[in-house]
């Protein structure tokens, strides 16, 4: 599998309550490493898909480091150095009060960099699936890079996933305009909110199966409520989520979007696929951070086979 997107650090802020403006308020604070396309990623690893690589752009000051940490989850990173852009930062506010519900400051940099002259056709040889975060929509470079990646994809018949990524940044984007830029993919993995938005309702089911008829699989992931897959104009199933005590919710979606395109890879069906993508975002929200637990993490191991999850 070939992920394309974005790599970020992320620092993330973990407090209780409400930020009281003005003057300070505690908080446990990690700088870690992020970008929901390079989590898609190594949660893919995680899950036990053999072959996941990553096409990314970075600032020089970090490029050494996000290259060790996605080797360290099994990928193998291809990171564009930006001469000009320093590493996308995302700030994570955690409110610990709030289910672990996250608000982001986003500072894209050299994440939405990438473009056209980053993309080689050689990429996809012995790819099965390209994956492509939504961010890289939200620049004029990433939208002609996600042309040119989908139109190569298609030539070689290789299937295309797509995770529209921000409710906000789509806003700002369209609707008419999202749809069109995603006529060749073949999966899209929308939150509870950006189907709803793309489709103007507001009873998930309806947008599920709405979202179905222009894309032909529609994987709705509605976090603590589960999930929805949907088909042809229907939803074919209700996934439920699996029971977890958030400490994080970022990368949640992540982790499912990772999770479910492995257990496609290795044959499973959309519906097996979405409820091994809920055991992911059982155990990503128990941690901190976007990323799966690192290799020889025997507490994460034990708790994910207690839910029988993958763990590689």
């Amino acid at each position: 599998m070939l992920v394309v997107g974005d790599v970020v650090t992320d620092v993330v802020a973990r407090h209780r309550g409400p930020l009281a403006p003005g003057t300070d308020t505690a908080a446990v604070i990690r700088t870690l490493p992020g970008g929901a396309g390079a989590n898609v990623a190594c949660w893919a690893a995680h899950r036990g898909c053999p072959d996941v690589r990553l096409l990314g752009r970075v600032g020089a000051e970090s490029a050494a480091w996000h290259e060790r940490e996605l080797t360290a989850c099994g990928v193998r990173p291809r990171l564009v150095v930006d001469p000009h852009a320093a590493t996308g930062t995302v700030i994570c506010l955690v409110d610990r009060d709030a289910a672990a519900e996250r608000t982001f400051l986003t500072d894209s940099g050299a994440s939405l960099r990438l473009d056209p002259d980053d993309w080689s056709d050689a990429l996809l040889d012995g790819v099965a699936r390209l994956h492509l975060s939504g961010y890289l929509l939200f620049s004029q470079t990433g939208r002609a890079l996600v042309r040119t990646a989908a139109a190569s994809a298609r030539a070689r018949g290789t299937p295309v996933s797509l995770d529209p990524a921000s409710a906000g940044f789509l806003t700002e984007l369209g609707v008419d305009r999202f749809l069109a830029l995603v006529e060749d993919v073949d999966v899209l993995l929308p939150s509870r909110d950006e189907a709803g938005l793309l489709t103007g309702l507001s009873d998930p089911a309806e947008a599920a199966a709405e979202l179905s008829r222009h894309i032909p699989l529609v994987v709705a992931k509605h976090g603590a409520d589960g999930a929805l897959v949907a088909r042809d104009g229907a939803v074919l199933a209700r996934v439920p989520a699996v029971a977890a005590t958030p400490k994080d919710t970022t990368g949640a979606g992540d982790a499912f979007t990772g999770a479910f395109l492995a257990a496609l890879l290795t044959g499973d069906d959309a519906v097996a696929a979405a409820e091994e993508g809920c055991l992911a975002g059982a155990l990503a929200v128990e941690r901190v951070g976007g990323r799966p637990p690192a290799p020889g993490d025997t507490a994460a191991a034990a708790t994910a086979t207690a839910r029988n999850t993958h763990v590689p």
